[in-house]
């Protein structure tokens, strides 16, 4: 817990310019992930979830929410890449999906540079890890992995041991939303912090996971943060 915490107070507004690995909490990843000691492979960890903030706001931490989608640092991270020349990887979700988001995302940043692209299914570790070494070989400046947690995560960490020094951002169901359009959000329920309710209305599959998961884990992040301060 306290190098999940110095690496979220680490992470501020420009970390996104930062070679490195960088990576989101919320409160589903967060209870996801939290005993498999993967967040330590992390040099960025981003609060993602206006939940979560308001916990560590409470706890004196200041925090600002921040998402890979493009109510927040998607748009930051492409114009970056454009402005500098890199080129960019995008990994994740269904062969469809990928497909549709690689023309949204085009069609929305014609001058981005695409280094390539790829659904986030694998026959098996063997196809996994065939996947790694052709992205190392292709080197691509920034790669974007939407596979949800902890898989994406996993596949990151991964592609820094294979060999690969860029920049590597997991974007969770960015892939998926993108594909449907290139401003998933409406503006009401972005501006009001409403985010997840809409998520909810438009993949009601969701419900589960933001009625039972999020108190769950908003639970247990609390009980880590207070036993690490009382065990410091």
């Amino acid at each position: 817990m306290d190098k999940l915490i110095d690496l979220i107070k680490k992470t501020n507004t420009e970390a996104y310019k930062q070679l490195g690995l960088h990576t989101f909490i919320n409160p589903f990843s967060y209870l996801k992930i939290r005993k498999r000691g993967l967040l330590e492979s992390f040099d960025f960890i981003y609060v993602d979830g206006i939940f979560l903030v308001k916990i560590l706001r409470l706890v004196g931490i200041k925090v600002n929410r921040n998402s890979f989608d493009m109510t927040s640092l998607a748009p930051k991270v492409f114009s970056d890449s454009t402005k500098n020349s890199k080129n960019i990887y995008f990994i994740g979700s269904t062969e469809n999906a990928i497909a549709r988001f690689a023309k949204v995302i085009g069609s929305g940043f014609p001058e981005m540079l695409i280094a390539g692209n790829r659904n986030g299914y694998f026959i098996n570790e063997g196809e996994r890890e065939e996947v790694i070494q052709n992205i190392v070989s292709l080197n691509p400046d920034v790669v974007i992995v939407g596979m949800g947690t902890p898989f994406q995560e996993k596949f990151l960490i991964d592609l820094k041991k294979g060999g690969w020094r860029g920049k590597g951002f997991t974007c969770g169901g960015f892939i998926h939303q993108t594909a449907k359009g290139l401003n998933y959000y409406p503006k009401f329920y972005n501006e009001y912090n409403l985010r997840w309710l809409y998520r909810i209305i438009d993949e009601p599959k969701l419900i589960k996971r933001y009625l039972l998961f999020y108190p769950l884990s908003i639970c247990l992040f609390t009980f880590d943060f207070i036993r690490c301060k009382l065990t410091r």
